[in-house]
């Protein structure tokens, strides 16, 4: 059978590999529309491609079906995606349990998939655009001026994240095309945006802290690691893992905020400044609170409560102190928005899981048609998890297509 994989990135190049390893007699082609290959994964993890993560484990993703989702993400499957990994020569750099290939170069995983696939006598037609698929007998793929033929159609094409390397979502017009329905795509991993008064007054501080996501007045999550505040709203690791449930919400008309902790290993601030207050003498509450934080958001709290930076801990009133307490512990600002896709790392919505068979990754509309992918509706949090699952997807609908042939 003739088997077409539209799509060269993570999990078409694992796909067809996959495909190859269960039956050297299948005619795998991958059809691209770049000029060359993996070039989503050439800008992964800042150009040196977190590729897994020793916790591989469902809590670390959404999908509007994680309950079907969770049928794969478990121990089995975490050592079937290790032995490929090994399987390639890529050898493992782990640093606090992320993978990233030893060489620090995201182009040794990209250069691994592409030369097994080229080995193994995997067709490559690339700067070509399938803007199209028929079925009559056999699937027909359709370009401005071509037509291709395939037994089998596997739907690789990424989703609209990163738009430079080809994903703008031509995947869902042609699963939709298809019979599939679509969860509206929406930016995940990417920036918030917020409607605070004091952006300004915060933009380009760093710091460690602990930030929870409030919907609807009801915490949703909390994530902890470095916040990067803006111009505009925040940003970092700990706002992106939020990122897509936030503006799920959003989406779906929902009040979103986030409150921040800027002393996160501080229980109770109220003790702790008094301690601090009667340790250090003579100070003004700018300089009692001087090395605590950055001096931008030292400020900031101040103005934001009218308190005068000159007055010492003492001089200051009750509501005073309870607002600078409030505010280290839980800064709250509205989201009111987010960056575009072209800002964001991967995109939640998508082919909903109860739309294909979650252990081959068929089509319950199409026979023969398969999705794999960020094509999906699925996305995880920053670590590798979103690669973990486009590997997983190619090789697991792989698989399947190599031993029903």
């Amino acid at each position: 059978m003739d088997i077409a994989i539209i799509g060269a990135g993570a999990s078409g190049l694992m796909c067809a590999i996959a495909i190859k390893n269960k039956n050297k007699n299948n005619t795998v082609t991958i059809y691209e529309r770049n000029n060359k290959c993996g070039k989503k994964i050439l800008i992964t993890g800042n150009g040196r491609c977190n590729y897994f993560n020793e916790d591989f484990n469902i809590k670390h993703y959404n999908s509007s079906n994680i309950d079907i989702l969770k049928n794969i993400i478990n121990e089995d499957n975490k050592n079937k995606l290790l032995e490929v990994f090994d399987s390639l020569g890529i050898i493992p750099k782990i640093q606090n349990g992320y993978y990233y290939p030893v060489s620090n170069q995201a182009s040794t995983i990209v250069n691994a998939l592409t030369i097994q696939a080229k080995l193994m006598g995997i067709n490559f037609v690339l700067d070509t655009k399938i803007e199209d698929i028929k079925y009559d007998n056999k699937y027909i793929l359709l370009t401005q001026d071509k037509k291709y033929y395939a037994d089998k159609v596997v739907l690789a094409l990424g989703s609209k994240s990163a738009p430079n390397t080809g994903s703008d979502g031509l995947g869902y017009k042609l699963a939709s095309s298809l019979g599939h329905s679509i969860i509206h795509p929406l930016p995940s991993l990417v920036q918030l945006i917020s409607d605070s008064k004091y952006l300004k007054d915060w933009a380009g501080v760093r710091s460690e802290v602990r930030v929870s996501l409030i919907e609807d007045n009801i915490k949703i999550k909390e994530e902890y690691g470095e916040i990067q505040l803006t111009d505009y709203g925040v940003s970092g690791i700990c706002i992106f893992n939020l990122s897509g449930i936030c503006n799920r919400g959003l989406y779906n008309n929902k009040s979103e905020k986030i409150t921040i902790d800027f002393m996160p290993n501080v229980d109770n601030i109220e003790k702790y400044i008094i301690d601090r207050n009667n340790k250090l003498k003579n100070r003004t509450i700018t300089e009692l609170l001087d090395g605590l934080l950055n001096y931008k958001l030292v400020n900031l709290i101040l103005k934001k409560n009218n308190i005068n930076p000159k007055l010492n801990y003492d001089e200051l009133t009750i509501k005073d102190k309870n607002n600078i307490f409030s505010d280290l512990k839980q800064y709250t600002i509205n989201i009111i928005g987010y960056n575009d896709f072209d800002k964001s790392q991967v995109t939640s919505g998508g082919i909903p899981l109860n739309e294909i068979n979650i252990n081959t990754f068929e089509s319950i509309y199409s026979k023969g048609l398969y999705i794999i992918g960020e094509l999906l509706d699925v996305d995880g949090e920053c670590g590798g998890y979103n690669l973990s699952f486009a590997f997983l997807s190619g090789i697991l609908a792989g698989i399947s297509i190599g031993d029903n042939i």
